[in-house]
């Protein structure tokens, strides 16, 4: 766990300038929701009334992933990186007190590759935002970079399921 720590310490002091953060907190915002609630609701009106399918899968993926990972963080309530060590730069308000598993990235993760599955033209952009996500969350202060894998992880699982469903 010091490992990590220490991890985190650095990601956040070296790319911990003001305008990178601002950068980052402006990508965690979208990644609260706004992004993927908007792709949901663009993705019928771009290709057809067949894409209500796709929506709805994702908007089970997203319940499904709330429900998980609500369930682990109270059991595990793992305290975040900035509330372990004070040098570590908060850049934006969390959403909750625990960090583990990365919900922005479950959720990123998961809306990504049900999209991309059905539709793979969308993974020039869907692809890096959320990659971007996942590493705002420990620039930001927020994750250690185990909590970002395990949310990759389960949203993987979750959109593997969903996919079944195209």
């Amino acid at each position: 766990m010091q490992w990590e720590l220490r991890l985190c310490f650095r990601i956040n002091h070296a790319l911990g300038q003001y305008l990178t953060q601002r950068f980052f907190a402006v990508i965690s915002r979208l990644g609260d929701g706004v992004f993927w609630y908007s792709l949901m609701a663009a993705l019928p009106f771009i290709y057809g009334k067949a894409a209500l399918h796709v929506s709805f899968i994702m908007g089970i993926v997203a319940l499904s992933g709330l429900a998980i990972y609500k369930l682990i963080k109270s059991l595990t309530t793992r305290e975040r990186p900035y509330r372990k060590l004070d040098d570590i730069k908060l850049g934006t308000h969390p959403l909750d007190h625990y960090s583990f598993p990365s919900g922005h990235t479950l959720h990123a993760v998961g809306f990504t590759t049900v999209a991309t599955a059905a539709y793979p033209e969308l993974a020039w952009l869907l692809i890096p935002f959320s990659a971007l996500v996942a590493c705002s969350r420990v620039i930001l202060g927020l994750h250690y970079p185990t909590d970002v894998l395990a949310g990759a992880f389960i949203g993987g699982i979750l959109a593997y399921f969903g996919i079944t469903f195209l």
